[in-house]
């Protein structure tokens, strides 16, 4: 009964971290209905300026800060200078620059800070576990770092000028324009605010997997399942979708299929969700007025 606990609770923390890429990938998928398939490099690339900064001197949380700010900036800067000029390309352009950026972004990190593996101390190492080992002081502050950012894009998305509008040019960029809000922006700032979440999923990541230009990879593809799985319009269908992928595959991989097919079981609920229920257990419908 413990080994389940154990199971349960590693499975739970895992699945905070796919919750959090997974809410990254809502959030753009929400504002351009398009899948940034580079999202876990850039959100590697922001956890490797965490790191630089902690290098040269920087106390963690000033440099978890400065992570944050770049991975929103570069976030915005993508929807500037890739997405914007594809605004009427068909799908298939898109889905190939988000590729290219994938390769580029990971290629650029190998460059810059090397391709050996690195370590990256979590902040929340001194925090007590918790069941005689059953949640270690990272698990309990990834739980709690997760809580805290859904909780703040709720309230973001539902009491504020710009989540309001955020919500609206996602909905109908038109009407949105014709109410004089501007358009271009509020996406650029939605791309941005991805990008600051995915790089504190990196910086939940790091302690976990170590910190490399390849770390992201597999919890990307865990990521994107948990964003169908949960649907990927739904907040926090991105959280349950990750905390059900993070348990499921956990408990699978101890007892059922073994570690090794781990990754598979991800690719597998992915495939079954989009036949089921293609919207997600807490998508919406799409409603077209023809």
């Amino acid at each position: 009964m413990m080994e389940f606990a154990q199971q349960v609770a590693a499975g739970f923390v895992n699945g905070c971290i796919y919750a959090m890429l997974a809410l990254s990938l809502v959030m753009i998928y929400r504002a351009t209905h398009h899948v940034n398939f580079a999202q876990g490099e850039m959100a590697m690339f922001s956890t490797f300026i965490a790191w630089a900064l902690v290098e040269a001197g920087a106390p963690y949380w000033a440099a978890a800060a400065g992570a944050i700010a770049f991975g929103f900036a570069m976030g915005a800067v993508v929807e500037r200078v890739a997405l914007r000029p594809l605004h009427d390309s068909p799908a298939l352009a898109v889905v190939t620059v988000f590729v290219a950026l994938m390769i580029i972004v990971q290629s650029a990190a190998g460059l810059i800070f090397g391709h050996e593996t690195y370590s990256l101390d979590s902040p929340f190492a001194s925090w007590g576990g918790v069941g005689q080992g059953l949640l270690s002081g990272h698990a309990l502050g990834t739980v709690l770092v997760t809580v805290l950012v859904l909780a703040a894009m709720s309230a973001f998305f539902r009491y504020t000028k710009l989540g309001l509008s955020m919500r609206a040019a996602a909905i109908n960029p038109v009407s949105s324009a014709l109410s004089g809000i501007n358009v271009s922006r509020v996406l650029m700032i939605g791309w941005g605010v991805a990008g600051a979440i995915g790089a504190v999923a990196g910086l939940l990541a790091a302690p976990v997997v170590f910190l490399s230009p390849h770390m992201m990879s597999g919890i990307m593809i865990y990521g994107f399942a948990a964003a169908v799985l949960g649907g990927v319009d739904s907040p926090p269908g991105a959280i349950l979708g990750g905390l059900i992928l993070g348990i499921g595959e956990n408990l699978l991989g101890a007892y059922v299929t073994g570690n090794e097919l781990k990754l598979t079981i991800a690719l597998v609920v992915m495939f079954a969700i989009l036949v089921v229920r293609p919207r997600g257990l807490l998508g919406g419908k799409a409603i077209q007025r023809v």
